[in-house]
C-alpha cells in the first residue's frame, strides 16, 4: 500500500525536476545562467537546458534597439531657460552581454546622467537662436560622449537625436510677436512697393496723356492756322484784301460757334456778345491789341538801346 503511494509521488517529482531543467529564450534576447550564484553561461534564443535545482536563470538581456527619452532643462548664453528632449537609441553588444548584465545596475540612469552632463555643458555656450540652428551639434556631442562611456559597459549608442526644443512660455510668446512683426514689416514693404509702382505707372500714363493732348492741340492749332492762311489767300485771289478777309473769317467762325451751341439741347452755355456786329468788334479789338503790342515792343527796344549809351557817358564823365 505504501509503494502505491510513493511511486506516483516520485514520478511527479521526477517530471517536475525534468521540466524545471528546460527553459525557452525568446528571439533577440539573451539569458544569463548561474550555478550556485556564480556565472556559468549565456544562452541565446531557443530551447535550452540547465541542471535542475543547481542552475538558475539569473536574468535576461534585451538585444533589441531601445530608445530612451531624456528631458533636460538648462539655460542658454542669453539667459533663456529651455527644455530639450534628447532621444537616445542604444543596443546591447552581443559579445559584451556579460558586461551589460553585471557591470551596470541601471543602464538608463547611467545614460541619463551623461546626457544631462553633456547638454548642460554645451547649451550654455549658445544663444537661443543658435540652439535651434545647431541642434545637430548638440546631438553629435551627446552621442560622442555616450559612446566613449557606455562601450566599456557593453552598450552601443546607435543614434542620438534632439527631438524637441521648448523655451519658456513667455519667450515663445515674445518670439511669436517678433516673427509676426517681421512678417507685417515685409508685407508693408511689399504693399508700399505695389503702391509706388501704381503711382509711377499712373503718373507716366498721365504724362503721356498730357503730352499727346498737347501735341493734339498743337496740331489742331497748326491746321487752323494753315486753314486760315489758305482762306485768306483764296479771298485775296478774288479781290478781297487781308483785313476784309480776316473780318469775314471771324464772322464765319462766330456764327459757326453759335450753330454748334444751338445743336446742344441740354446746354447752359451763353456766348456773349451775341450781336451781328460782334464779329467785327472782336476783329477790331484784336487788331488794336496787336498794334498796341507792337508799339510797346518797339518802344522797349528803343529804351534798351539808349541804356548802354547813358552808362558809357557816365563812365567817361567819372574819368
Amino acid at each position: 500500500m505504501l509503494n502505491l503511494v510513493l511511486i506516483p509521488a516520485l514520478v511527479v517529482i521526477l517530471l517536475l525536476l525534468i521540466f524545471s531543467g528546460i527553459f525557452v529564450v525568446r528571439q533577440q534576447t539573451a539569458a544569463i545562467v548561474e550555478r550556485f550564484g556564480k556565472f556559468t553561461s549565456i544562452r541565446n534564443s531557443g530551447l535550452q537546458l540547465k541542471i535542475p535545482l543547481i542552475d538558475k536563470v539569473a536574468g535576461r538581456i534585451n538585444l533589441k534597439v531601445q530608445q530612451l527619452d531624456v528631458m533636460v532643462e538648462t539655460k542658454t548664453k542669453d539667459n533663456v531657460f529651455v527644455k530639450l528632449k534628447i532621444s537616445v537609441q542604444f543596443q546591447v553588444i552581443r559579445n559584451n552581454v556579460y558586461d551589460a548584465f553585471y557591470r551596470l545596475e541601471n543602464p538608463s540612469d547611467q545614460i541619463m546622467s551623461y546626457v544631462f552632463d553633456v547638454v548642460r555643458a554645451e547649451v550654455p555656450k549658445m544663444k537661443l537662436d543658435d540652439v535651434f540652428e545647431r541642434k545637430d551639434d548638440i546631438a553629435i556631442a551627446v552621442n560622442r560622449e555616450l559612446n566613449q562611456a557606455m562601450e566599456d559597459y557593453g552598450y552601443d549608442i546607435i543614434k542620438t537625436l534632439v527631438t524637441d526644443i521648448d523655451p519658456d512660455v513667455q519667450v515663445k510668446s515674445a518670439m511669436n510677436r517678433i516673427n509676426a512683426a517681421e512678417r507685417d514689416k515685409v508685407a508693408a514693404e511689399y504693399d508700399a512697393e505695389a503702391d509706388r509702382i501704381k503711382i509711377v505707372a499712373k503718373a507716366r500714363a498721365e504724362a503721356e496723356s498730357k503730352r499727346l493732348q498737347g501735341q493734339g492741340i498743337a496740331d489742331q492749332r497748326r491746321e487752323i492756322a494753315r486753314g486760315l492762311e489758305e482762306s485768306v489767300d483764296v479771298l485775296n485771289n478774288v479781290g478781297i484784301n487781308s483785313q476784309e478777309a480776316s473780318a469775314l473769317i471771324v464772322v464765319t467762325q462766330h456764327y459757326d460757334t453759335l450753330q454748334s451751341i444751338g445743336e446742344q439741347t441740354n446746354t447752359n452755355l451763353i456766348l456773349l456778345p451775341n450781336s451781328p456786329q460782334a464779329g467785327s468788334d472782336m476783329l477790331n479789338n484784336m487788331v488794336a491789341s496787336f498794334t498796341a503790342s507792337n508799339q510797346i515792343g518797339e518802344a522797349m527796344k528803343e529804351h534798351n538801346k539808349k541804356l548802354p549809351d547813358k552808362k558809357s557817358r557816365k563812365s567817361s564823365d567819372k574819368e
